[in-house]
């Protein structure tokens, strides 16, 4: 097994050996794709026994509880409190939540960037016609859009600044306090996408004040998909109700009475139907790897990996996409190429899982990496 970076990786080495992937693998690819561990499939298998030998009766005594120790560790995560998490099996499923809860009348309006994934975007673009506007703002750089951009965007017509915690393509980490800050003095909520960032880099939505934070298995808490999150602000929030209300978010799901419409008190009140309980366990399973090799650990040593990646991609000329400042950089790492689909295609034909995005190649780095596989990534790139 190639040596980790430093000493913050050296204790993490180990856990190499949970993705099987490594066996026949080089893995840069958990931006797209967190992959699969020994202990997601163990706990999926599980799942699939206790389906088989006990059906509808574990609901109430293993699968609902599932679902509590599910939402307290994705707040333990985040730094957020009991009560704030909702289940959501898509980013797309919580951002719908978020939308059909505003009032739009007096505040029509919806500011983004061109940086953000097109979801975000979308969610909003698909209600023009019933009167919303979506204002993106432009990235002046293409990499990063600062504060004081977004904050002019912001007006007394802002309903909503819906952006990334960490850009998809760039990997530049947006600063949440002066977002909130800015939208604050603004009147405006902040909805924050963090599938990007959750898991790679720290999270405090306590600290930055944000109102909305919706992050997921997909990606790097190691979950796979169709598992989600939405963190609601019950200080800025409280007064908000889907429109698009579902079973789970009503106070008494279990009594089954259609009238009337009671929603859960907290933040549960935005989830929507029956979650996906082999999802749920996936990620209970990602999440227990994470808390056991500590997430502080895992993201110093990404951190260092990420150092590591863009520091030889720079030496081999390959003018690595990232932000200016290394503060505001995080484990997505693009290089501009003419072809990048065919960059990742003879990356795979050398054994290397890598990514495309238009006009890039994507590498992204997590703890159960080694500066070996950037060595063996990038000389493809450098060579190819």
């Amino acid at each position: 097994m190639p040596l980790p970076l430093t000493s913050a990786g050296a204790d993490l080495a180990r856990y190499r050996e949970q993705f099987p992937v490594f066996r026949k693998s080089i893995y840069l690819n958990s931006c797209s794709l967190g992959p699969l561990s020994l202990r997601s499939r163990a706990m999926v298998g599980q799942y699939l026994d206790e389906w088989d030998a006990r059906g509808a009766s574990a609901w109430y005594d293993t699968w609902l509880p599932a679902l509590e120790r599910l939402r307290a560790a994705y707040a333990e995560v985040i730094g957020a409190g009991a009560g704030t998490i909702a289940l959501h099996p898509s980013i797309s499923s919580a951002l719908t939540a978020v939308a059909e809860s505003l009032d739009y009348r007096r505040r029509p309006q919806v500011v983004t960037t061109s940086l953000d994934f097109p979801t975000v975007a979308y969610q909003w673009l698909g209600k023009v016609g019933d009167g919303v506007e979506v204002r993106i703002v432009p990235s002046p750089d293409g990499t990063t859009v600062p504060v004081e951009l977004l904050a002019e965007a912001i007006g007394d017509r802002t309903a909503l600044v819906a952006t990334s915690h960490v850009f998809f393509t760039t990997g530049a980490i947006q600063d949440l306090s002066a977002l909130s800050i800015a939208c604050q003095r603004a009147g405006t909520l902040l909805f924050v996408d963090g599938y990007h960032g959750a898991g790679q880099v720290p999270v405090d939505v306590a600290a930055s004040g944000v109102d909305f934070y919706a992050a997921g298995g997909l990606k790097w808490l190691l979950g796979g998909s169709g598992i989600a999150f939405l963190y609601s602000n019950p200080a800025t929030t409280s007064h908000l109700a889907p429109r698009t209300a579902g079973w789970f978010g009503h106070a008494a799901p279990f009594d089954f009475e259609i009238e009337p419409l009671v929603l859960r008190s907290d933040g549960r009140r935005f989830e929507s139907g029956t979650p996906s309980v082999a999802s749920v366990y996936a990620q209970l399973a990602g999440l227990d790897l994470l808390r056991e090799a500590g997430l502080g650990r895992v993201q110093a040593a990404t951190r260092e990996l990420t150092t590591d990646l863009v520091e030889r991609a720079e030496a081999l000329g390959l003018a690595p996409r990232v932000a200016a400042q290394a503060a505001q950089r995080s484990a997505i790492v693009t290089i501009p190429r003419s072809d990048p689909k065919a960059d990742v295609r003879a990356l795979a034909e050398a054994g290397i899982i890598a990514d495309a995005r238009p006009g890039l190649v994507r590498l992204s780095p997590y703890f159960y990496n080694t500066v070996d596989d950037h060595a063996a990534a990038l000389e493809v790139l450098a060579h190819g």
